[in-house]
C-alpha cells in the first residue's frame, strides 16, 4: 500500500457512502458463499490448488521473469535466488506436509479430563486478504497465498500497483490456475484500496512499511480482524574490531546492494569502530568493483530504483554525510551507484527512515556496549546482524537486543530457511511465516474437548451445593491450582 492508498483511506473514513459503486462487493460475497459450502476445507482441493500454483511457476517462469526485469531491472539469478526458487520451496513443502499439518494435535490431560478426547483442529479464518509489495513482487506475494491455501482459506490477493508488469501477469494469469469460485486477484491505486480495506475481512496479511501498517491495522480494527503485519525498519550491523575486513565487506556488500538495496530486511546501516571503518571502507570498495565492475550502472547485475519518487526520496539521502564510495545517480535510469556514506551523524535523515536503496551509511560506535545502546535506543528493529571472530561477541549481541530475525557473520540467510519463522517485532511487525508456520498463521487453532455423556455421578461433585471436601479432590484433579477459571 503506497502513500497515495493512504491517504486515499483517511480520505474515505470520512467521506458520505450514499450512492457509491462498490467494485469488489460481488467478487467478496461469490468468495464467502463459497467457503461457507466448505469447498476450501478438504486436503484434496487444498493440494489441488498448491498444484495449481506449481504450475503457474513452472509454466510461466520466462512471463515472470521478464516482468521482473521491467518492473527492477532484477537480473535473472537474483529472480531465481530470491523469487523462484523460495517461492516453489514453499509450495513442495506444504505439498509434502498437508495431511500432517492439518491433522488434529493432541492435548495432554489432567486426571479430570482422562477419559475425554482433547485436541487442537486447525481451521481456516474463511475470506482472507493479502496486501503484497512491490520489491519481491512474486515472493512476497506467493509465499503468504501458499499458507493462505494450505489453511483452506478463500484469498484476496491485491498485489502493489507499483510494479506493473508482474501485477499484469498475476491478475490476467494466475487466476486461471487457481478455482476462481474461491480466489481473486484485484489491482488498483489509492481509491481502490480505501474501499477494499473498509471490507470485512476474516484475516489480513499486510506487508509493507511501518507507517501504513498502521493504516491496515485500524482499518481492521473496525471489524475486529486480526492481522498479520510485515513491516521495515533499520536493520542494523555491527562490526567488530576482530574480524577480517574483506570478508565482511564481501557479505554485507552482496546482501545491501542485492535488488538494488530494496530489501527490508537488507543490512540499513553499519556500526563499527572509526579504526574498522577505516579498512571496511577500502574493502567495501574492492567488493563494489568485483561484483558490479568499474562502471556499476552497465553492469546486468544490478537494479534499479522501482519508481520516479523513490529516487528522488534516495537521491535527497545522498547528501548525508560524506560520500566515500559511489555517489553517482541517473534520473532518467533511475540509478543509483552502489554507495558509502561515512562522518553520518545519528541525526541525519539518512539515519532517520529505512533507506530502501543501494546506500550504506557508517557510524561510528567506541564499543560494543555503546553499539548494543545504540541499537535499543531505537525501534526494534526486522532484523539484526553481527560480525566477529569472537562466538562471545556475536552471542552478547544477539543476548542483549531484541530484533524479528538475527544473523551472525553474514546477511539475511536466515530468511531462506523455512523452519525458522520470518517476521517483526514492535514497529517491524506482528506474526511470522514461512513453512509451517505460514499455514498456522493462517488457521485458527480451535480448543476442542469431547466428553462422553454418561459418568454423571462422577462429575457431580462440581455442582452445588460446594463442600470443601469436593474442592480438594476436584483440585487435584484438575491439577490447576496457579489457574484462574473463567
Amino acid at each position: 500500500m503506497t502513500d497515495e492508498e493512504t491517504e486515499a483511506a483517511r480520505r474515505r473514513a470520512t467521506r458520505p457512502q450514499s450512492g457509491r459503486m462498490d467494485p469488489f462487493e460481488d467478487t467478496l460475497r461469490r468468495l464467502r458463499e463459497t467457503f461457507r459450502t466448505g469447498r476450501t476445507r478438504p486436503a484434496e482441493f487444498r493440494a489441488a490448488q498448491l498444484k495449481g500454483l506449481s504450475r503457474f511457476l513452472q509454466e510461466n517462469k520466462q512471463l515472470l521473469q521478464e516482468a521482473l526485469a521491467q518492473d527492477l531491472h532484477k537480473a535473472a539469478f537474483e529472480s531465481e535466488v530470491s523469487e523462484f526458487s523460495i517461492s516453489q520451496g514453499e509450495i513442495n513443502l506444504a505439498l509434502r506436509n498437508l495431511k500432517a499439518w492439518m491433522k488434529d494435535e493432541k492435548a495432554t490431560r489432567s486426571l479430570a479430563t482422562q477419559l475425554d478426547s482433547a485436541f487442537i483442529r486447525k481451521e481456516p479464518f474463511g475470506l482472507v486478504l493479502i496486501i503484497a509489495p512491490w520489491n519481491y513482487p512474486v515472493n512476497l506475494t506467493l509465499v503468504p497465498l501458499v499458507g493462505a491455501l494450505a489453511a483452506g482459506n478463500c484469498v484476496v490477493l491485491k498485489p502493489s500497483e507499483i510494479s506493473q508488469n508482474i501485477g499484469k501477469v498475476l491478475v490476467e494469469v494466475l487466476p486461471r490456475y487457481l478455482d476462481q469460485s474461491c480466489f481473486a486477484v484485484v489491482l488498483g491505486g489509492p481509491e481502490e484500496a480505501g474501499q477494499l480495506l473498509e471490507h470485512k475481512f476474516d484475516y489480513i496479511f499486510f506487508t509493507g512499511s511501518p507507517r501504513v501498517g498502521k493504516i491496515v491495522m485500524a482499518a481492521a480494527a473496525k471489524h475486529l480482524t486480526p492481522v498479520t503485519l510485515e513491516l521495515g525498519g533499520k536493520n542494523p550491523c555491527y562490526v567488530d574490531d576482530d574480524c577480517d575486513p574483506q570478508t565482511v565487506a564481501n557479505r554485507v556488500a552482496f546482501f545491501r546492494y542485492f535488488n538494488c538495496g530494496q530489501t527490508c530486511v537488507a543490512p540499513d546501516y553499519v556500526l563499527c569502530s572509526p579504526e574498522m571503518q577505516g579498512r571496511l571502507v577500502p574493502a567495501l570498495q574492492s567488493a563494489i568493483t568485483r561484483f558490479y565492475g568499474e562502471d556499476p550502472r552497465s553492469s546486468p547485475d544490478l537494479g534499479r530504483i522501482i519508481s520516479d519518487k523513490h529516487f528522488q526520496r534516495l537521491q535527497g539521502l545522498l547528501g548525508c554525510g560524506r560520500v566515500a564510495v559511489g555517489g553517482q545517480s541517473d534520473g532518467s535510469d533511475r540509478y543509483i551507484a552502489p554507495t558509502v556514506l561515512v562522518d553520518v551523524q545519528e541525526t541525519e535523515p539518512v539515519m532517520q527512515e529505512e533507506i530502501f536503496g543501494p546506500i550504506l551509511p557508517i557510524v561510528n560506535v567506541r564499543s560494543l556496549d555503546e553499539a548494543i545502546d545504540f541499537i535499543n535506543r531505537r525501534e526494534k528493529p526486522l532484523a539484526l546482524y553481527a560480525f566477529s571472530n569472537s562466538s562471545q561477541v556475536v552471542t552478547q549481541v544477539l543476548r542483549r537486543t531484541s530484533s524479528g530475525g538475527f544473523c551472525g557473520n553474514d546477511g539475511f540467510m536466515h530468511l531462506t530457511l523455512a523452519s525458522l519463522p520470518f517476521g517483526g517485532v514492535g514497529a517491524s511487525g506482528m506474526g511470522s511465516y514461512h513453512g509451517k508456520f505460514s499455514f498456522d498463521t493462517f488457521s485458527h487453532h480451535r480448543a476442542c474437548l469431547l466428553r462422553r455423556p454418561g459418568m454423571e455421578k462422577i462429575y457431580s461433585i462440581r455442582y452445588p451445593p460446594y463442600s470443601p471436601r469436593y474442592l480438594r479432590v476436584l483440585l487435584a484433579a484438575m491439577e490447576t491450582r496457579s489457574c484462574t477459571l473463567l
